[in-house]
């Protein structure tokens, strides 16, 4: 029965921090949108049109209201450029070689990615870094850890399908 109620409870609490999420989800694009105006108007001629600086002004506050009100209901944005590529909140649109950063850094964000609470409402679009230095874990003497390979890995390290394995 006590596992009942806590279950019951954290059902509870789990909808009333999601419920929002539909709704969320709807609103992100209309922020999207005012985004893409604001970055569409060239700063040049901005300058030069005083209606049109204006006009921009209050996208700009509409924009960043629209922002601080989804925050306020736990919703907040993905900031993924330079971190490591991460599937459950990121989605790889194409790879760039970049020998400068390690392999599956994020190096480009083409749509902005947002989480309610610990969970992902939308997966930020992102470009994936290849041809880098391998990302390994340092041991405790500053050498790189092995990579791991699953149980299930008939080939060795480095090895691939389709190489010529010697017996």
């Amino acid at each position: 029965m006590e596992n009942l109620r806590r279950r019951t409870e954290r059902e509870k609490t789990d909808t009333a921090r999601y419920a929002i999420s539909n709704f969320a989800r709807d609103v992100l694009t209309v922020g999207d949108n005012l985004k893409r105006t604001i970055e569409h108007v060239p700063a040049e001629a901005a300058a030069q049109d005083p209606a049109l600086k204006t006009f921009l002004d209050g996208v700009e506050i509409t924009e960043r209201e629209l922002l601080n009100v989804l925050e306020r209901h736990g919703v907040t944005r993905i900031e993924p450029l330079g971190a490591r590529f991460d599937p459950n909140c990121h989605q790889a649109m194409y790879e760039v070689q970049n020998p400068d950063v390690p392999e599956g850094t994020v190096v480009d964000v083409m749509q902005a990615g947002y989480t309610i609470g610990d969970r992902c409402l939308r997966p930020a679009l992102v470009a994936v870094a290849k041809g880098g230095a391998k990302p390994g874990k340092p041991q405790a003497d500053g050498n790189v850890a092995p990579a791991r390979r699953a149980a299930n890995d008939d080939f060795p390290s480095g090895a691939k399908p389709g190489d010529e394995l010697g017996d």
